[in-house]
């Protein structure tokens, strides 16, 4: 349950090495989050979290987590609901992909669409239904800016992200009303901590085993952080919102392109 500051008591990460995940991961500690679970694919990176939380006085555990593995979801993450109430899940896997190669490699398109879609709707349920019966708790989805509307640059990544949303939306309805709170977060590009300026590359904890993706951007107000996406989770949980952009603009820029003629739209550099 929460505590007397709002705050969730336990959190489960599902990405255990995501950047975005290991923000709100320590955010959430210093706000009195007690216990910690990691799900990911065994590495020393999933240690090495696991580690770093554990000097941050919270008691951490890891557990083998693969997203595309969605016959193992029941049973590896029932396990976890097993050892005491889950207060809060953070889905926090997905792959950007490579537009070009995926669009001449399907098998690699496919891979795109079944880590950020399928692994994600398979693991959202089953936390889902644990945290029905249990009767509390939060489900908290990592969406993108990139699912508002297809863009040529990157429609297979954006279209799984679309998908994941809709998702995501349509079972927090299914949810209203049991005690289970669905939050979705849109981020805009995210930078890596430690990444400043033009030339850096975004990426994303796969939860999937698979090298991590890249994907190039330039200096933009748009551009966030893994630190600020973290907070906005944090106050989004205490608000206990539906939705949160990160940065908060994007939430108009996206209302008005979601507008703009496909003619126009396609010449657009978005």
């Amino acid at each position: 349950m929460k505590d007397a500051f709002g705050a969730p008591q336990s959190l489960l990460v599902l990405g255990g090495t995501s950047e975005i995940g290991l923000a709100t991961a320590r955010r959430l500690i210093a706000c009195r989050t007690r216990t910690v679970w990691l799900a990911g694919r065994p590495s020393p990176a999933l240690e090495s979290a696991a580690s770093e939380l554990r000097g941050r006085g919270a008691y951490v555990r890891t557990v083998d987590f693969d997203a595309l593995d969605t016959d193992s979801h029941e049973t590896a993450l029932g396990k976890i609901f097993t050892e005491g109430d889950i207060d809060m899940v953070l889905l926090a896997f997905g792959i950007p992909g490579d537009q070009e190669r995926d669009e001449e490699e399907p098998l690699s398109a496919v891979r795109v669409a079944q880590t950020n879609y399928t692994g994600a709707v398979s693991a959202g349920l089953v936390c889902a239904g644990a945290l029905q019966a249990q009767g509390h708790g939060s489900l908290v989805v990592l969406s993108s800016v990139a699912g508002e509307r297809a863009r040529r640059a990157d429609f297979i990544y954006g279209s799984s992200k679309a998908g994941l949303d809709a998702f995501a939306q349509g079972l927090g309805d299914a949810l209203h009303g049991t005690g289970v709170h669905v939050m979705v977060v849109r981020p805009g590009l995210v930078r890596p901590a430690g990444t400043a300026g033009a030339g850096a590359e975004a990426q994303e904890d796969t939860g999937a085993g698979a090298p991590l993706a890249t994907i190039p951007f330039t200096r933009t107000p748009l551009v966030t952080t893994p630190d600020a996406v973290a907070a906005a989770i944090v106050t989004g949980l205490r608000r206990r919102s539906e939705t949160v952009w990160v940065p908060g603009a994007l939430r108009a820029v996206m209302s008005a392109l979601r507008h703009v003629p496909r003619p126009l739209f396609r010449r657009m550099p978005v």
